[in-house]
């Protein structure tokens, strides 16, 4: 039975993670509830820090499995609402820069923090990534994109709780190596 669950699994997380690979993030058009559910999808920078709030979330058990992606979702729609209206944030491109190699950090690491500051890290990090989504959708129709946008989102939440589940059997030297290649990543975007 295990077994069935570790190929489901993996076939799962090949199938978030393939549009990724093929797109990378291209100049996306964001007109509909079908562009919007793949922008976070598409884009290393989205796709590698929500599948880690995951990740950290599952490593770290009990409430944090709820709260951090809960946080997650909705201080980036509150993001996405204020970049919306207008708000920018300074350095926001290295600010998420950042936040993926902090998390991808924190998963290698096994940091092991406060529950008010896991919750206010993950604010963080939603927070520069729904400003950035918010303004590119001034433009568009925000009713239809931004509801797909965060059930992406979601998905790529569950998506790192199942890579921590128990159902799943990875490691924990594996999932801090997946926490490290994340870091490595958000290291080059930020140096890149």
């Amino acid at each position: 039975m295990q077994n069935r669950h570790t190929h489901t699994g993996l076939a799962a997380m090949a199938l978030l993670l393939s549009p990724a690979l093929a797109l990378a993030h291209p100049g996306h058009g964001l007109d509909s509830a079908a562009a919007g559910f793949m922008h976070p999808l598409t884009g290393w920078d989205h796709l590698l820090v929500m599948l880690a709030v995951g990740l950290w979330a599952g490593r770290l058990g009990g409430a944090a499995r709820w709260q951090l992606p809960l946080t997650f979702l909705l201080v980036m729609l509150v993001g996405a609402l204020a970049g919306m209206a207008g708000l920018t944030l300074p350095a926001m491109e290295t600010g998420i820069a950042a936040s993926v190699m902090a998390i991808g950090l924190l998963i290698a690491l096994h940091v092991v923090l406060k529950p008010l500051w896991q919750v206010a890290l993950v604010a963080l990090f939603a927070l520069l990534h729904g400003v950035a989504h918010g303004a590119e959708l001034v433009t568009h129709s925000a009713l239809m994109v931004l509801p797909a946008m965060l059930a992406a989102t979601a998905l790529l939440h569950m998506a790192g709780l199942l890579l921590a589940s128990r159902g799943l059997p990875l490691s924990a030297r594996l999932q801090q190596a997946i926490g490290g290649a994340i870091a490595l990543a958000g290291g080059w975007m930020l140096f890149a």
